[in-house]
């Protein structure tokens, strides 16, 4: 059965390091195992409007959304989203990722996970895609994986595998990092920092200058281990799945966002145009894509 697909309207050290729907329907969550995607649209627009409530079973506690930010990012991210979550009486915690290596970031976060009583949301953009796939392998009480722009490994793939052949970190490594040593790294692990150039065009090409010089400026180094580190499990083979691809993604490009959301039989959105950090310059849309996989906790 091909996946029914519906597009909304918009509104190194290695190529190996190279990586990093909607709330307003209520599709029934896709089943482990069962071989059907489905792409719907996202809003032309910021609406301002809260997330729809959802319908629960009397005693069925809301979902917990946890969200897990990627590499040369911190958890302010996901600032937008977890305004709008909160306002809609949800509980919204963004997380710090180590960005130190996929098996011990996932660890820290699934260490997170299991202080958390009752059902969980899992949100992982770009990097923190690896991570929650790895994180939630092991924590029953995850109901729900959304990846937003995010990598989505299988068992032994490393992050760095899935940016797909024609991502801008598929450049000159020289072009794109700037490299330092760190304390207690393993043997040949340097950190990244993403130059400038590549920040500002390729990473948060739909925001404005101004505001990607200060993210850039602000920026997180990232490990070549968290990109080099194969994934020890793939919870999105037994966990239903939601994925957010922007088509304007030049980091993870939309081709290897399909691939993963195909064989993880996901729910798509294909939001036309943004960024790799479409989650800071169009929250809203992000976040009814979040409202679905919440509403599929029942």
């Amino acid at each position: 059965m091909r996946p029914a697909r519906v597009r909304l309207p918009l509104g190194g050290i290695a190529p190996a390091v190279a990586f990093a729907v909607i709330a307003a329907t209520t599709m029934t969550s896709p089943a482990p195992g069962d071989r059907a995607a489905t792409t719907v649209r996202a809003p032309s627009a910021p609406t301002g409007e809260p997330l729809p409530p959802c319908r629960r079973s009397p005693g069925h506690a809301k979902p917990t959304v946890v969200l897990v930010h990627g590499a040369w990012a911190d958890a302010s991210s996901w600032s937008g989203e977890v305004g709008s979550l909160q306002r809609a009486g949800y509980t919204a915690r963004a997380i710090a990722n180590p960005l130190r290596g996929l098996t011990g970031d996932a660890a820290s976060v699934a260490d997170f996970l299991r202080t958390i009583s009752g059902p969980i949301v899992l949100v992982g953009h770009s990097y923190g895609g690896s991570v929650i796939t790895n994180a939630a392998a092991d924590v029953p009480n995850v109901k729900a994986l959304v990846y937003v722009d995010a990598a989505a490994p299988d068992i032994g793939e490393s992050t760095g595998e899935l940016s797909g052949h024609d991502s801008a970190l598929s450049a000159d490594p020289a072009s794109l990092y700037e490299t330092v040593s760190y304390p207690a790294a393993p043997q040949g692990a340097k950190d990244l920092y993403l130059r400038r150039d590549t920040f500002v065009r390729s990473f948060a090409s739909d925001l404005p200058r101004a505001t990607a010089l200060r993210l850039w400026a602000s920026q997180r180094p990232a490990s070549t281990s968290a990109f080099t580190t194969p994934s020890q499990a793939a919870a999105w083979k037994t966990i239903p799945s939601w994925y957010f691809i922007s088509t304007g993604d030049r980091i993870i490009t939309p081709s290897s966002e399909r691939f993963m959301a195909r064989r993880a039989h996901s729910k798509v959105t294909e939001f036309p145009g943004g960024s790799h950090l479409t989650l800071v310059s169009h929250p809203d849309a992000v976040t009814a894509v979040i409202g679905s996989a919440i509403c599929s906790v029942r």
